[in-house]
């Protein structure tokens, strides 16, 4: 990056690695520096939960607003009945009314961690576009927004290239995508002053789309600043676990499998999660990245104790280090690990070990149990699993009985009362 910003939320941008590419750095730097810049990024409702994955854009929403600016969440309460085709393979299932306003609620406590939506001027904003969309008169939306569009330039995109050129079908309500996320940003530039959209580099061609169609209708000038899409240095991507998506809310994610994900960061990529998912200051980020052998683990650890304290608070993150400290270095029964609780009469007369690790989600399959077992990778109360064809009845569940899974991945069986 040869831009030199004379903003601080750029210079946070830049330095921290959160800028992938920006409409016009100079002219965004000076709106930065005149004014409280309003800046949205959207949110489709999709899931109960925001995950790791969204985590990049959150962290700059939260910068935007340390640095005096205003954060504008905005929830696709609207965008969510048509569905993002970016980048995907195939069309997104589409949700019922009541489906999306109950995402919508769950996204909303994870915001709350982040972000302070009090009254200050740089407080944030929390809106929905269905309070513009879905009062849209299809013709009146067809000559007054959809004239501005050329289908020649939005074929043109790589996110929908991709997908025709691999001759996937793109359905007409799919494409109609981009144009109401253009006209999102135009309604925030038009109701609350918006100057600024952020979002993935996967979102470079809406963001584009929104400026232009603002530009042309309302003759303001506004911007778009793309963070990377950001993979792991062993290639995969961010977020994304053996078991799943790694989840911001506690109920569907217990803080301590979250505290474990990112204990479980790998060497090279320390120092620059430090710098993005942490408010460290930059020179503690790449000392501690630059630390070797035994020692990068004191950084995870760090690690995982600052994002893990952002995301469920600080006691939540010395409970998870408490029980990693339990469970790994004195072989104990850690009080926080998570929890799965079967009743007598899911056990029967008896329930074999493969199902156990199947029914507690510490495996996909029998197969995958049974290759564990003969890895000897599987552990009952941190002894190996040497038989497959073990059995235990409701009499062995007497006591909590911990599974293990390789070194790092434990559940606690529990028998109901």
């Amino acid at each position: 990056m040869t831009y030199h910003p004379k903003s601080e939320f750029m210079r946070v941008m830049i330095e921290r690695g959160f800028l992938a590419d920006c409409t016009d750095y100079q002219a965004l730097d000076e709106a930065l520096i005149e004014g409280i810049v309003p800046t949205y990024i959207g949110y489709d409702a999709t899931a109960k939960s925001l995950h790791v994955g969204h985590l990049l854009n959150i962290m700059m929403l939260r910068w935007l607003q340390k640095t005096g600016h205003k954060p504008i969440t905005l929830m696709g309460g609207g965008t969510t009945k048509v569905g993002d085709p970016s980048f995907r393979s195939d069309e997104r299932p589409l949700l019922g009314p009541e489906q999306i306003e109950e995402n919508i609620s769950g996204m909303q406590r994870v915001f709350a961690k982040y972000l302070d939506y009090g009254d200050a001027p740089n407080g944030a904003l929390m809106l929905n576009n269905a309070e513009w969309l879905d009062e849209l008169n299809y013709l009146d939306f067809l000559r007054d927004i959809g004239r501005h569009f050329s289908v020649n330039r939005m074929l043109s995109f790589e996110s929908v290239k991709s997908r025709l050129d691999r001759e996937q079908s793109l359905s007409f309500l799919e494409f109609n995508y981009m144009i109401l996320q253009a006209y999102d940003f135009l309604e925030l530039n038009r109701r609350y002053g918006c100057l600024l959209q952020m979002g993935g580099s996967d979102q470079w061609g809406n963001i584009v789309n929104g400026i232009d169609l603002t530009r042309r209708v309302l003759d303001h000038e506004i911007y778009g600043l793309t963070s990377p899409l950001l993979t792991t240095s062993d290639g995969r991507k961010m977020g994304k676990s053996q078991g799943g998506a790694i989840w911001l809310n506690a109920d569907m994610l217990s803080p301590y499998e979250f505290w474990q994900f990112w204990r479980n960061t790998t060497d090279a990529d320390v120092g620059r999660f430090l710098k993005l998912y942490t408010e460290l200051p930059i020179e503690e980020c790449e000392r501690l990245g630059a630390l070797e052998g035994s020692e990068i683990n004191a950084a995870k650890i760090r690690l995982a104790n600052e994002v893990t304290t952002l995301a469920h608070g600080a006691e939540a993150a010395a409970a998870a280090e408490a029980t990693a400290r339990e469970v790994f270095e004195k072989g104990g029964i850690g009080d926080d690990l998570p929890t799965f609780t079967f009743s007598a009469g899911d056990i029967g007369d008896g329930i074999s070990i493969i199902q156990l690790f199947v029914k507690s989600g510490l495996v996909k399959s029998g197969k995958e149990a049974k290759r564990l077992i003969s890895e000897n990778g599987a552990k009952m109360n941190d002894d190996p699993v040497t038989d497959a064809g073990t059995m235990i009845d409701t009499a062995a569940l007497a006591e909590p009985l911990k599974l293990s899974a390789g070194k790092k991945r434990h559940v606690l069986v529990v028998l109901e009362n």
